[in-house]
């Protein structure tokens, strides 16, 4: 039997649907047509289609247009808040992790970082969200602590979430701006000194850790003798320095 004519190709269809953008990722699209033809100038027409999704997707994914640009800033929040409701040992060092958090996931994207750093910086409106975005940060570190941690002060708190966030935020900066003439820092080194500086906590030093220049303050009755004064503190001292 004759072999039969093999069956015509069919012509290609049409590829199928390619994977849905996230969120960041359509957000770090509209970054770019921000650099590219700056703010104002970019609508949420712009970005839909340079992202290929409907403006009605855009608008379920961002409420306005400056919420895109503060993209990661929203899925940063969520992710402390699940960190923070998992018991943690020393509450003020995990504000201090939470805000480690934050730093590593920008210097993960540094590069669209850096463009965003310059977009809000030539943008009023931008500029005036990232300070509430701030805010943010500092209300969530102090309630936090006001909560997990007993007795603490709201004063205290809220100095020490304002300090661990200001602290970032200057390490951040030095990263993003990088130049010959700013030297390097160190997040890790820079918050430790944030504890050491306003945490309630820390443990005073003990005698064997006091300089031996320490002065010794004595309180006797004003009648008291001066030569039995005098062998008191010496009887005093001779005792507190006699080996055990």
């Amino acid at each position: 039997m004759p072999d039969l004519p093999a069956a015509p190709s069919r012509p290609a269809g049409p590829p199928g649907p390619s994977r849905p953008l996230s969120r960041i990722e359509v957000a770090d699209i509209a970054v770019r047509l921000f650099q590219k033809h700056g703010y104002e100038s970019t609508s949420t027409v712009d970005i839909a289609e340079a992202a290929g999704v409907s403006r009605s997707t855009f608008f379920r994914q961002f409420r306005s247009k400056d919420d895109v640009i503060f993209a990661d800033h929203d899925e940063l929040v969520a992710r402390i808040d699940e960190y923070f409701a998992v018991p943690h040992p020393d509450p003020w060092l995990a504000v201090c992790e939470a805000a480690a958090m934050v730093f590593e996931r920008f210097r993960e994207r540094l590069e669209i970082v850096r463009i965003r750093d310059r977009v809000v910086r030539e943008t009023p409106v931008l500029r005036d969200r990232e300070t509430i975005m701030a805010i943010r940060y500092e209300r969530m570190f102090a309630s936090y602590l006001r909560s997990t941690v007993p007795g603490v002060s709201p004063l205290t708190a809220i100095r020490f979430a304002a300090a661990v966030t200001a602290t970032h935020n200057f390490v951040l900066r030095r990263l993003i701006r990088a130049s010959d003439s700013v030297g390097p820092f160190s997040l890790a080194a820079e918050l430790a000194e944030v504890q050491r500086l306003f945490r309630p906590d820390a443990a005073a030093p003990g005698p064997e850790a006091r300089p031996s220049g320490d002065v010794v303050v004595a309180v006797f009755p004003a009648a008291t003798d001066p030569l039995e004064l005098a062998r008191a503190i010496e009887e005093r001292l001779r005792a507190q320095t006699r080996p055990c």
